[in-house]
């Protein structure tokens, strides 16, 4: 079917990549976007500087403007706008805010209040434990969970929301008819079904490396806060962090071990002023929303028997089976034997090169 003009000029805009002040300009003088697009050079230029009344006027490349008709003709995708009325308002307080989203889901999520889980893509199995029951807490409270559908921790918070009512929304640094990366491609599309698909780059766009950082601004800017699991010195969640103390946005981190690699860069957060956080009361108090109604531990200990010891000697710690027999004098394999039965009572996880350790029970 035709795709509507007004869409097809929005799409057209973004391509182009306005500076903000010149499109608002624009949209003052011409009222909408198609008057924009059909403007001339004389025209345009009465009104904003002549590069961007050129930018303007510069044909969209016709591979571009057919993989926007081809998204946009189908009816269960949306482009929205500035002037829709469920653009998130609070995007429009951050400066250059995407003159356009690409949407595939509901719609209305995007207007409830948000709240942004992320962390490290190779994070551990108690951070994505921790990312997945702070997210469905949170989310059974009310706040919609953003995340960026990375691996790692954005898979694990997606996944603790979806099953809410309040769900998740996935910001994307592709364009929306791509997934990146393709083992969340499933993910993805659970996500579109309840909740919602997010990207303000046009359709066609490829996974680049400068598209994330730009990705994260929109993660931290539709949210109310931002909560960082688990983070090494180099990890991306440090750049939305740092875009959500730019934009005014609470910044939440979660402490751990400090021998794991994974606790640095959120212990780096907390030493410049986040907010150190155990539950996900801690960050609904914060908010002003008050607790949830029931605190539950992520992960409640079955009775440990005769391996009780063995979890006093993991501590929290990554350890090795070397390291636990050197500190209790047991034997190599009665120390295995005990680790095996820890891990079928999901109190003890394996990590890669040999090392083991216990699970949190961590109230959410």
């Amino acid at each position: 079917m035709p795709v509507d003009p007004r869409s097809l000029a929005w799409a057209m805009l973004a391509h182009k990549r306005l500076p903000q002040r010149a499109l608002v300009t624009l949209l003052r003088e011409f009222g909408n976007p198609e008057a924009i697009v059909d403007a001339s050079l004389a025209e345009l230029a009465r009104h904003v500087p002549s590069t961007s009344a050129a930018a303007v006027r510069e044909p969209v490349p016709a591979a571009a403007l057919e993989a926007a008709k081809r998204w946009l003709d189908d009816p269960a995708h949306h482009l929205i706008a500035w002037d829709d009325a469920d653009y998130p308002r609070s995007l429009l307080d951050i400066g250059h805010a995407p003159p356009v989203l690409f949407f595939i889901g509901a719609r209305h999520l995007l207007t409830r209040p948000a709240f942004a889980i992320v962390g490290s893509r190779h994070a551990t199995l108690q951070g994505k434990a921790n990312a997945r029951d702070f997210a469905n807490a949170l989310a059974l409270a009310g706040l919609t969970i953003v995340s960026g559908l990375a691996l790692g921790v954005d898979a694990a918070a997606h996944e603790g929301a979806l099953p809410t009512e309040a769900s998740t929304l996935a910001f994307i640094g592709t364009g929306p008819d791509r997934i990146y990366p393709a083992r969340n491609r499933e993910l993805a599309r659970r996500i579109a079904e309840t909740g919602g698909i997010v990207s303000e780059f046009a359709p066609g766009t490829p996974a680049r490396p400068e598209n994330f950082p730009r990705r994260n601004r929109l993660i931290s800017g539709v949210s109310r806060g931002v909560l960082v699991v688990e983070a090494t010195l180099s990890s991306g969640s440090l750049i939305t962090a740092r875009w959500a103390g730019e934009q005014g946005r609470d910044v939440f981190a979660i402490p751990g071990s400090i021998h794991s690699p994974f606790a640095r860069g959120c212990h780096k957060l907390i030493r410049e002023g986040a907010k150190l956080v155990e539950t996900a009361d801690d960050i609904l108090a914060e908010l002003g929303l008050g607790a949830t109604e029931t605190r539950v531990p992520a992960h409640a200990p079955p009775a440990a028997g005769e391996c009780a010891w063995l979890l006093d000697t993991l501590g929290y710690d990554p350890v090795t089976v070397d390291a636990i027999v050197e500190r209790t004098g047991h034997s190599a394999d009665i120390v295995a034997a005990g680790l095996v039965r820890l891990e079928l009572e999901d109190l003890v996880d394996a990590l890669p090169g040999g090392y083991w350790q216990r699970r949190a029970t961590r109230s959410t």
